[in-house]
């Protein structure tokens, strides 16, 4: 890699400019645009920063990881490029790093292997090793008061070694991420996954006679072709409350939803009008399924039924009722939402494709979350800049990267716009300190 990120070196005055809770793209991101700005920065203008996360090592929903499974973004919209397409950051100098330049031009398509934009991830984070703390947890921030004013927090993180550190910063950008969400009364077990541990429990199997699949979205459809192909003798059968899959929105036209001004149109929109967007392109990421990935199952569907030999089941129109597990199977009741009949499945196990779900952004604050205002639906009022809107004794910035649908649209959670927000937070950081962003950025100053 040709950019020189520095050793990691902890500020004079013991106070960190920023303290990034959770490192995965969104953090590692804004890592990216703050070593940028620091390699031209003069010393007054650079920030001192540092990353604290729970995993071991870097790592994006490594249990998904499937040899065939395509990003459903442009590699143009990796960590950098849309902010500032000459980073040596950005996915095409990777490949030109890795000596795949040419072989992906011949591959001829803008969406890589998750596997591969996984390598492009960890490649980057590799380049901030200095800078983050590993299989370290954050377990509160506690405000730091001077003359009746927080002007810094300190992040209490409990270390891979036992101990507990402190530490202090003038802002904390909080990127916890999703959390994997499962039905009420359902709970994991041996038999019983989310289809996060997918990878890391499929291996437990052998010789499986039956596998369950509830859900319908674009987890839970690759999910059922991965297990039918793996398994080439085990029924597999896919549970869900629609009629069929229904097909992701992917056309040029809705796309745009996720464009960097759309999160400008959004955030000043009425309410209502919010609401009336997140529902009509809901279809563009919620429960819905790549159209070739429906095509290519329903094929199969047919042709196990014209051959006499169903290993592929669709349970559609259906619910999950209970789900129990036995021990050496687990037993999935199924009630059919049109006649009322009820099924139960035997299963070697039963993978809840049911998604996820933002983390509580104000979980770790303590009692600074009572400092953070709500709007009258009682939802977290979070500047353009992504500072959450606190009591004016609170100068500390707190930022919030993912649990922002509410206020900035349907890419919070996506990768779309991640390369402008880590901007557009630096920016807004650096002109809290009365400096100045770089000539060209597309970085945003903080606006209320």
């Amino acid at each position: 890699m040709s950019f020189s990120v520095p050793a990691r070196s902890d500020p004079a005055d013991g106070v960190f400019d920023i303290v990034g809770v959770g490192f995965g793209p969104s953090n590692l991101a804004l890592a990216v645009a703050l070593a940028e700005h620091n390699e031209s920065a003069s010393p007054a203008e650079r920030l001192s920063a540092r990353f604290v996360e729970r995993q071991q090592v870097f790592g994006w929903h490594r249990g998904m990881l499937l040899d065939d499974a395509t990003m459903q973004v442009s590699f143009l919209k990796d960590l950098v490029t849309m902010r500032n397409p000459a980073s040596c950051f950005s996915f095409v100098s990777y490949l030109h790093h890795r000596d795949r330049m040419a072989d992906f031009i011949n591959y001829g398509s803008v969406f890589p292997t998750r596997l591969e934009f996984h390598d492009y991830l960890e490649w980057v984070a590799a380049a901030f090793a200095d800078h983050t703390d590993y299989g370290a947890e954050v377990t509160g921030i506690e405000p730091v008061e001077t003359d009746g004013s927080v002007r810094c927090v300190d992040v209490v993180v409990d270390e891979r070694d036992g101990t507990a550190s402190r530490l202090r910063t003038h802002n904390v950008v909080l990127a916890t991420g999703l959390q994997p969400f499962l039905p009420e009364g359902v709970t994991t077990s041996a038999r019983i996954w989310h289809n996060c541990d997918l990878l890391t429990k499929v291996g437990t199997l052998t010789a499986p006679r039956r596998l369950t699949v509830v859900g319908a979205g674009q987890s839970a459809a690759e999910t059922v072709e991965y297990l039918h192909r793996r398994f080439p003798t085990a029924e597999v059968c896919a549970v869900f409350t629609r009629y069929g899959y229904s097909p992701a929105d992917d056309s040029s036209f809705a796309n745009r939803v996720f464009d960097p001004h759309a999160v400008d149109e959004f955030y000043d929109a009425p309410p209502k009008v919010k609401d009336l967007i997140c529902g009509y392109h809901g279809n563009t990421n919620y429960s819905v399924v790549d159209p070739q990935l429906i095509d290519e199952l329903y094929r199969c569907h047919y042709r196990e039924r014209v051959a006499g030999r169903e290993r592929l089941r669709f349970l559609n129109v259906s619910t999950v009722t209970d789900v129990v597990d036995a021990g050496d199977v687990a037993e999935l009741a199924v009630q059919d939402m049109l006649d009322g009949t009820r099924e139960v499945l035997t299963s070697d196990a039963v993978v809840f494709a049911t998604g996820y779900r933002p983390s509580d952004p104000l979980r770790l604050l303590g009692g600074l979350a009572a400092e953070c205002r709500r709007d009258e639906r009682g939802q977290l009022e979070i500047r353009r800049d992504y500072r959450v809107q606190t009591s004016p004794s609170i100068e500390t910035g707190i930022y919030v990267q993912g649990a922002t649908e509410h206020s900035h649209g349907l890419s919070s959670t996506l990768l779309s716009n991640i390369a402008t927000r880590s901007g557009e937070i630096l920016g807004s950081v650096l002109a809290a300190h009365g400096a100045h962003v770089l000539a060209g950025s597309t970085s945003r100053p903080a606006t209320a």
